[in-house]
């Protein structure tokens, strides 16, 4: 795959990046900022508030790259509501978590300005406190409405979901004093889709809960939004937004998490070793896809890699896998031009989203530094990795030298 692919544009010239210790995430903050700009772009021309899905980006060091470009961040739970709130202090922070813990919930009425419940029995336990701590409430509803195609594990309306309301829950649970609670739904239905998808979900939306929307101040879209990936019809996607706006007259809000990062980052890797069995020619890197891409093994997914073939179309093909004992510890088959070396150099792409904020030790596998790309050309560590992060994930060792 050469530059270009969209996941390579913004690499920089491979042999700045020879003297980056491997493995390494690689963060762009020009690419990120032009994200940003693509989002406010859509902020400026419909009104509609967008926010950073910390889920797929955590990366708080360059929260200020987006901050001019967003409305502020969606979290899942406490830890990521404080840090949403602790890093863009000035944003709006958005919460919905599929059950809310009681001893943590007073925590988060600090963090918090949105807070969106999953279930009318959350609703109920939960909402008569939060309103009278000042803040905006709103509840996930279930379209019943799928769309996507090869990604059952990340449907929300797949049968028997847990996520979200259905209009039967709804009718059998919503009394008008919860919904007098309300500001607002919420769904989110999509992953890396276009906004075709998001035109049949919101049909479906009006379709099941159009009669409550008008009482409804806010209509918040979800993630899953590929806002940012060439080709992505943006202008759809704003029709989509003036409909709501117009129909129910609601503020609508879309919380991406990939179109924030999108192809703003790579991991850089290097062989270890080389070896054949049978037909097949292996090749061991200093990355693992269980635990620095785990995305690979879940989704599952084959991530682009610079020079890179599939199978068979180049010169040499090898099966490219990590130095753990998981066997399935695989990216994937990939050719290349000339044969792979022990010691050289391959560049991941598309690794800003869902790595940071998902890589594992296990093993004991080190987890990869994480450099930046300044825009002024600079490539600099952000943070680095050792025993100590690995060891203090299972216990604390105290100041004596006892566990």
């Amino acid at each position: 795959m050469s530059k270009s692919h969209p996941a390579f544009e913004a690499l920089p010239p491979l042999e700045e990046l020879q003297s980056v210790p491997t493995p390494a995430y690689l963060l762009h903050e020009g690419k990120l900022k032009q994200n940003g700009k693509i989002l406010a772009g859509v902020m400026s021309r419909t009104g509609c508030r967008i926010l950073l899905a910390q889920k797929a980006f955590s990366n708080f060091n360059l929260y200020r790259t987006f901050s001019p470009f967003l409305a502020g961040t969606e979290a899942s739970g406490l830890y990521e509501a404080r840090l949403g709130k602790e890093e863009m202090p000035e944003k709006e922070v958005h919460v919905f978590c599929t059950a809310y813990r009681q001893e943590e919930f007073e925590e988060l009425l600090q963090y918090a300005d949105h807070i969106v419940f999953n279930s009318p029995g959350q609703l109920k336990k939960f909402g008569s406190a939060a309103k009278a701590a000042g803040k905006s409430l709103g509840l996930r509803i279930n379209p019943e409405c799928s769309t996507q195609e090869g990604h059952a594990i990340y449907d929300p309306c797949a049968p028997g979901s847990r996520l979200g309301t259905t209009r039967a829950q709804w009718n059998a649970q919503m009394t008008a004093e919860r919904i007098a609670l309300l500001d607002g739904l919420h769904f989110h239905t999509l992953c890396e889709q276009d906004s075709d998808a998001l035109e049949v979900t919101l049909k479906a939306v009006e379709n099941t809960f159009g009669d409550i929307l008008p009482r409804m101040q806010c209509l918040n879209f979800g993630g899953g939004h590929h806002i940012t990936r060439p080709g992505y019809n943006i202008s759809r996607l704003e029709q989509c937004i003036r409909y709501a706006q117009q129909t129910w007259g609601v503020t609508v809000y879309l919380e991406p998490g990939e179109a924030c990062a999108l192809n703003a980052g790579f991991l850089l890797t290097r062989v270890l070793d080389l070896l054949q069995n049978g037909d097949t020619r292996l090749a061991i890197l200093d990355m693992s896809a269980a635990c620095h891409t785990p995305d690979v093994l879940e989704m599952p997914y084959r991530p682009p890699i610079y020079g890179s073939g599939e199978p068979g179309k180049k010169a040499n093909t090898y099966r490219l896998g990590g130095p753990s004992c998981l066997a399935g510890d695989v990216l994937g088959d990939y050719s290349f031009d000339t044969p792979l070396r022990e010691g050289d150099l391959l560049i991941l792409g598309d690794m800003a989203i869902y790595t940071t904020c998902k890589n594992n030790t296990f093993n004991g596998m080190p987890l990869p530094a994480i450099w930046v790309r300044r825009e002024n050309g600079a490539t600099e560590p952000l943070v680095t990795f050792g025993y100590e992060d690995f060891k203090n994930r299972l216990g604390r060792t105290t100041l004596d030298g006892t566990n």
